[in-house]
């Protein structure tokens, strides 16, 4: 729902405007009158005042001379300051008029004369500056038009003041002052027809007495339907009816409830659609709880605590919509999955893990596990970056085939293989190849919290063209200082890489981490680099409890059985192989020593998820209801798995007859 302008309920907008419009009009009530400006000026007034920009007293020198200092001047300085035009010459002659013989009053009046003729010749000069720079539109010249042509006008006015005081026999001082109070503004308003003023103090105090009353009652109603509404919620959520409204029309579809809340808030002239965009949060809380909820849009959820001893979040499965590919290197594309419908993901997850894709290619379901490069914090989608391997059908399926807008069925997430910043205070990621995804994860999710410990990145692949994210990787180096990443090229032979180069050795991994014995160390990529490191790692004598792996890579099947010369039947009867009983499918068979549950499971046609081979997933988890297995690898079982019984069928192995549950 939108609530827009929830500060201002859309009843309240018409009071006020009308209370914008009055405060509008109150300076013209709040005018001075006429003896306003003399209270400003304790002992000034018409008789004292000088002249607007005389520079004398009363018995001033000749026109264009000042006199003396006087009350005169100092109102020269004032108002020159206040912005007023400069002196002219006129009017402190004016001022002394009075006292001038006549000869001198002849002589006045050719000044003035003068003046109206300089005048008229500067205003037409401004006009003709203004006519010749609007064309071009020319503002500076413009300007300086419009500054003649006010001293053309104020020439001529004050001649034209001059001749009135001798032709018509007026006080010289009374015209002066008179223009003086014109240019100042500071004649009084013009009388009402009842012959009265507008301002004065009873017509303040009323003015003042209605804007009072008027925000008391403005603020009076919206507490009353503050309390309204917030009666009627304490309805709702206690299920009690709610009263009929007559106020406003609602569509159809509209619950009751919402009908009423919104009613109960607006104005009966709004419609529903506009009081609920300018409801207050009460009422669209009211109306959060009044929807059904599949009627309300998806919200992102709530993201989890990371505790990484613990499984983070339960296994979700369902479709996902392909919503975008990228091609990271040739031969590497980024699948973006997202909800079907809605904005959020269904499942949140733990930078690190896994989730499992259900493919159905050429009629046969194939499922293969792929970790998720993105972060936990991008709620909106999971990203996958998958190379596409020659001999890998699902890899090959997805490249080739998938495309935007692809529903893909996917379960997860799964996996433990993560690191979320409260396990150490510092990580080490070593990788090689595409295992580089799942440290980018934790990567791009330790760098979005801004966590502050060290990480160290360290990146085997052959060559430039197979750096993954190096673009993105180098930015993130910028931008925080606690990442660090280095990069070996095993081709680097003919190309343009200055970095280091070769495999990684034990020296080189001392090397590039200080206190690499202290650190908790994640490892991932092909079985072979993995082995390596480890081996590596333990001669630097790191603990192993430090050390987390991940084989990373297509799921492989054992080789197949040599086949083996005819046995005479007494050696048969020396050498018999155990069994493995599917007690659930009714099936049974061999396993040799070199083979694992599900390589008989497959052999027999019972049928056992699985994705990795590699004991990672934990997609094959089955049952152990008799005998005992080895296994290399159990990463993926937690502890109380093992104490129920469960086992790995890609890992487990026997050397006496066992049965299980599949």
């Amino acid at each position: 729902m939108k609530t827009a302008n929830l500060a201002t309920p859309t009843g309240l907008r018409p009071h006020l405007a009308v209370l914008l419009l009055m405060l509008l009009l109150t300076p013209v009530a709040l005018a001075q009158g006429p003896g306003g400006h003399a209270g400003h000026h304790p002992g000034g007034g018409p008789q004292g005042a000088p002249g607007p920009t005389g520079s004398g007293a009363p018995g001033a020198g000749p026109l264009g001379t000042p006199g003396p200092k006087g009350p005169g001047g100092m109102m020269d300085g004032m108002m020159e300051k206040m912005g007023a035009p400069k002196p002219k010459d006129l009017y402190p002659t004016l001022m002394s008029l009075p006292d001038l013989p006549p000869e001198k009053r002849l002589d006045v009046l050719k000044q003035a004369s003068q003046r109206m003729n300089s005048g008229t010749a500067l205003m037409g000069k401004g006009l003709d500056q203004l006519s010749e720079a609007a064309p071009r539109e020319d503002y500076t010249r413009m300007q300086e038009g419009v500054a003649v042509l006010k001293e053309g006008l104020a020439q001529y006015d004050s001649g034209l003041a001059a001749k009135r005081a001798l032709v018509e026999g007026k006080a010289p001082r009374s015209v002066a002052v008179e223009w003086f109070k014109g240019e100042m503004n500071l004649l009084p308003p013009a009388p009402s027809p009842e012959g009265g003023t507008l301002g004065g103090p009873s017509f303040h105090l009323f003015v003042i007495l209605i804007l009072g009353v008027f925000s008391v009652a403005m603020i009076g109603m919206y507490f009353f339907k503050m309390r309204r509404a917030s009666d009627l919620l304490v309805r709702l959520s206690s299920g009690h009816p709610t009263a009929s409204s007559d106020s406003a029309t609602v569509t159809e579809s509209t619950p009751p409830k919402i009908e009423e809340a919104v009613k109960a808030a607006v104005p009966a002239s709004s419609d529903l659609a506009t009081a609920t965009e300018s409801a207050p949060p009460e009422i669209e809380d009211a109306v959060k709880a009044a929807v059904p909820a599949k009627s309300i849009p998806a919200q992102p959820p709530e993201f989890p605590e990371m505790h990484s001893k613990t499984q983070p979040v339960e296994k979700w499965s369902g479709k996902l919509r392909v919503c975008q590919i990228f091609e990271e290197n040739p031969g590497i594309k980024t699948f973006r999955l997202a909800a079907e419908h809605d904005v959020a993901l269904p499942f949140t997850y733990y930078p690190g893990q896994f989730v499992t894709l259900a493919l159905d290619i050429k009629g046969k379901k194939v499922q293969r596990s792929y970790t998720i490069a993105s972060t936990p914090t991008q709620l909106h989608y999971c990203a996958l970056t998958i190379k596409r391997e020659d001999q890998g059908l699902v890899s090959r399926f997805l490249h080739d085939e998938v495309k935007e807008g692809d529903l893909l069925e996917v379960s997860g997430p799964i996996g433990k293989f993560t690191f979320t910043g409260d396990e150490a205070e510092s990580i080490v990621l070593i990788c090689g190849g595409v295992g580089i995804t799942p440290m980018m994860g934790v990567i791009r999710y330790l760098t979005d919290i801004g966590w502050h410990g060290d990480i160290f990145l360290l990146y085997c692949c052959r060559t430039t063209v197979d750096f993954i994210f190096r673009e993105e990787l180098e930015q993130l180096q910028e931008r925080h200082a606690n990442l660090n990443v280095f990069a070996t090229m095993t081709r680097a032979a003919g190309t343009v890489w200055m970095g280091l180069k070769g495999r990684f050795t034990a020296p080189l991994l001392d090397h590039l981490v200080p206190d690499l014995t202290t650190r908790r160390i994640h490892v991932c990529g092909p079985p072979g680099l993995m082995s390596a490191v480890v081996e590596m790692l333990e001669s630097l004598k790191v603990p192993k409890e430090l050390i987390k792996t991940e084989a990373f890579g297509p799921a492989k099947r054992p080789p197949a059985k040599p086949s083996e010369p005819p046995k005479s039947p007494k050696k048969e009867s020396k050498i018999a192989n155990p069994t493995v009983a599917f007690k659930t499918s009714g099936k049974s068979g061999e396993i040799p020593s070199n083979q694992t549950v599900l390589d008989v499971a497959d052999e027999v046609g019972v049928d056992i998820d699985y994705s990795c081979r590699l004991g990672q997933c934990g997609l094959c988890k089955v049952k152990l209801l008799s005998g005992t297995v080895e296994m290399e690898c159990e990463d993926s079982l937690a502890p109380e798995e093992k104490e129920a019984g469960l086992i790995l069928a890609c890992q487990a192995k026997a050397s006496a007859d066992i049965e299980v549950e599949a």
